[in-house]
């Protein structure tokens, strides 16, 4: 009984761990019910000593009583037996805590469903653990079941678990291990708890007294604390892992602001791993009505602290949610540039994980989505907290500005009403970039020309070169790729003009999402490879443009495309100064290193690599090739036994191939040499060793153990006797047992013949009187494999016997002595 009880107290305090996945507490009391009512049915199992097949059918039956009571008393009879109409209420019940479970992320509302599914589960794992530690006496094995409940909220949630709740959870499992422990002894009657302890407790009458575990509870204790406390602190003290971008100068990480607490700490961790995936993946597909491609955003990143861009955390106030009508207004747009209404529908793929931003074409105006999904005043960013945006479709409606060069010029006088933000720069930016930015933009005459100019020098004049495999640090990463290597991705271009746009007055950040894909059929296809970061330059009357610097085609990012209201007019100066010098004003030290002799090494972008004829082949596996992978691994894993066996066998009968007896003549005694401990002798003790070993494996696979006292002749005599040996057989085993006992105790064991054809006609003899199900386990589970297991088991816990010698003070009986 004490076992049963301690079951349920640990399958309680790992429920424990699930608090985060709710908002209300009705989960825990709904928990603590099911748990008392395995709880209570284990008792009555053990009370009326019901067999161990039983103890499960009781305890889901009482499950199944409270379950009714608490859930479907209405359509009970008598408030407590359950009927047909109770069981159609706790099925409706479960379908619809599934479908709630579904619609929502943790933390979930408390409803009657999902508290429902909640005691359900629980009430399984409890039947479990009761099963495994009370009726089989496993209790080491019960933890598994009850892991899986600690895995629930660890895969579910970003945050790690509670160490509080976790020691809570660990202190149910060992108190469970201390009581099995407890519960062995007693029984029996005797502690055998180390190794130098030799004397049964008894009393000075000789009669028998109750067994001491308290030394098995202070080891349990010892060991039980110990391995808690390792767990807690060990993490503690390692760093912690995060994403980090790739590449330390560029777009990155939180920056100097607030950072994005949403869901993800670095909105482009994943940035270039997308583009040096060696298969394209894809990530969305859309459609619109103009079938014109469009850049998706996902984040906007505002600040920069000298060696990446970071974002402001998005605020979503309720009346900013999607389904309350039309968004803020686009910051910065007036009446003034021709509006482009479009209507765009996006599929995102169910692949992708944890996306809590919605890839948008900007600016949206209104949007169709399912979920809690807000939009942020400042960068119209639409985001959730509680949703995710795999599998998502949704409609959104975007009214884009066509602005003219001619208009873009006449804006030039307007003041940008924006944050200061979008103008900061850390005080150590390197003063050669400022110089660069003065000199790109020297021939320019409105900021619209200075913009189209820091496209054209990145594009063109510069001689900049696409490349994934671009490193730095800090600012002198910035100024090497701007001032020297000039080689880099969609990154460090998107970054460096944003920087250079602020230099020269221009307020700046830098999207990261999705360039507009490919054609497939009628819908637009967005894969991994189409990962992108571009900057946005601000213009009052306009708002954000999106520029391009990145080199496009299959030299660059394939799908880039230059916007057109970016593209330089024809010149109408002949001067030079309007064409930004990389030579005579510049130092030697800032030339760029021969970008004509450098290659590039990407050559032809994967995208310029894709078929453009029809949809990229499928290769997600399909669900029954992932079960069937299970399966095989599953197997492979229950082999294990039978490859060690195999393993042992064949390494025995390679010692018998090469210890084969030489002929000789009377063996003689060395001289020093005792006698009996011949050279000949000392050569065959290896080869019948092996010889002995496999015929012991083989008894005990068959389920005919040797008794430690049987001598071989013994052994012998009763397989002879037993099972009813044919005079070769008989023969065989007679012949097995006299080399054995003649090596291991005569003087000289004199010469002995091979013993192979001996042994094989044995272990086929005995595999004769047995079924063919225990010949079919003694190959695939061989009990002898899983007794050496076991062995080596019990030896690394024997090694625990080692923390009795610790003595931290002196105990009240030797302070007496």
């Amino acid at each position: 009984m004490r076992l049963t009880g301690a079951s349920g107290v640990a399958v309680f305090t790992a429920a424990i761990l699930l608090y985060p996945l709710f908002q209300g507490g009705a989960w825990f009391w709904a928990s603590l019910g099911a748990v008392l009512a395995v709880v209570v049915a284990g008792l009555l199992t053990s009370r009326l000593s019901l067999p161990a097949w039983a103890a499960p059918l009781v305890a889901l039956a009482a499950t199944w009583i409270y379950l009714t009571v608490t859930f479907a008393s209405s359509e009970a009879w008598a408030l407590v037996v359950p009927t047909k109409g109770s069981v159609t209420e706790l099925a409706r019940l479960l379908d619809v805590g599934w479908t709630d479970i579904q619609r929502f992320a943790a933390p979930v509302p408390v409803t009657d469903g999902i508290t429902l599914l909640t005691a359900g589960g629980v009430a399984l794992i409890a039947i479990t653990v009761d099963l495994l530690a009370a009726r089989l006496r496993r209790a080491a094995l019960a933890g598994l079941p009850l892991l899986a409940l600690a895995t629930v909220p660890a895969t579910i949630l970003a945050e790690p678990i509670s160490w509080p709740a976790f020691i809570v959870a660990a202190l149910g499992f060992i108190g469970l291990l201390i009581a099995d422990g407890r519960e062995r002894v007693g029984h029996w009657g005797r502690a055998v708890l180390v190794r130098r302890t030799t004397r049964a407790a008894q009393s000075h009458d000789g009669a028998r007294s109750p067994a001491d575990t308290s030394g098995l509870r202070l080891s349990g204790k010892r060991i039980g604390f110990a391995a808690i406390a390792l767990a807690v602190l060990v993490p503690a003290a390692l760093p912690a892992m995060e994403p980090v971008s790739f590449f330390t100068f560029g777009v990155g990480g939180n920056g100097s602001g607030r950072g994005n607490s949403i869901s993800i700490p670095n909105p482009i961790a994943n940035l270039k791993g997308q583009l040096e995936l060696p298969e394209r993946r894809v990530v969305l597909t859309y459609s619109n009505n103009d079938d014109q491609a469009r850049y998706l955003r996902i984040y906007s990143l505002d600040r920069f602290d000298g060696q990446q861009f970071g974002m402001t955390e998005p605020k979503g106030a309720p009346q900013n949610r999607t389904d309350n009508g039309p968004l803020p207004d686009p910051p910065g747009l007036s009446r003034r540039p021709k509006i482009n209404n479009v209507i765009t529908n996006v599929r995102i793929s169910d692949e992708i994980a944890r996306l809590s931003f919605l890839p948008l074409p900007y600016p949206a105006r209104q949007i169709r989505v399912d979920g809690d999904w807000r939009a942020d005043v400042d960068t119209l960013m639409v985001f959730s907290t509680r949703d995710e945006a795999a599998g998502l479709e949704y409609e959104v409606a975007t009214s884009e500005p066509e602005p003219t060069p001619d208009l873009l010029d006449s804006l030039d006088g307007e003041q940008p009403r924006v944050d200061d933000r979008y103008l900061a720069l850390p005080d150590n930016l390197p003063s050669e970039i400022a110089a660069l930015a003065e000199r790109v933009t020297r021939g320019a005459s409105t900021t619209y020309e200075a913009a189209v100019q820091l496209q054209r020098f990145f594009t063109t004049d510069g001689g900049f070169t696409y490349n994934l495999r671009t490193q730095g640090h800090g600012n002198s990463a910035l100024r090497d790729f701007l001032l020297r290597d000039r080689a880099g991705y969609c990154e460090q271009f998107a970054a460096s003009m944003a920087v250079m746009a602020r230099l020269v007055g221009i307020p700046s950040r830098v999207a990261i999402g999705y360039t507009g894909g490919m054609k497939i059929g009628d819908r637009w296809t967005v894969g991994t490879n189409d990962s992108h970061s571009w900057p946005e330059l601000y213009f009052e009357g306009v708002g954000w443009l999106p520029f391009e610097p990145t080199p496009s085609g299959s030299v660059g990012q394939g799908s880039a495309r230059v916007p057109s209201y970016s593209v330089p007019r024809p010149s109408t100066t002949t001067g030079e100064e309007s064409t930004p010098s990389t030579g005579e004003s510049s130092s030697p030290a800032d030339e760029p290193q021969d970008p004509q002799a450098r290659r590039n090494e990407r050559q032809l972008d994967r995208e310029a690599q894709a078929a453009t004829g029809g949809l990229p082949p499928d290769d997600s596996m399909p669900l029954i090739g992932q079960v069937g992978i299970g399966v095989g691994a599953l197997l492979l894993l229950l082999l294990i036994p039978a490859g060690v066996r195999l393993v042992a066998r064949n390494r025995r009968v390679r010692t018998l191939k090469g210890m084969a007896p030489q002929p000789s003549t009377t063996p003689a005694t060395a001289p020093g040499r005792r006698p009996g401990r011949t050279r000949r002798g000392q050569d065959i003790v290896p080869w019948v060793a092996a010889v002995w070993a496999e015929l012991d494996d083989v008894l005990y696979d068959y389920g005919m153990a040797r008794e430690d006292s049987e001598t071989p002749r013994a052994l012998a005599r009763r397989l002879i006797q037993q099972y009813e040996f044919d005079a070769d057989s008989a023969a065989a085993i007679s012949s097995i047992a006299s080399a054995i006992e003649r090596v291991l105790y005569a003087r000289d064991p004199g010469p002995i013949a091979p013993m192979s054809k001996d042994l094989r006609q044995v272990r086929q003899a005995l595999a004769a009187t047995v079924s063919r199900g225990r010949r079919i386990r003694a190959v695939l589970l061989p009990p002898s494999t899983l007794r050496r297991l076991r062995g080596m088991g019990e030896g690394l816990l024997d090694g625990f016997d080692l923390l009795e010698n610790i003595r931290l003070r002196r105990t009240a009986a030797h302070k007496g002595s």
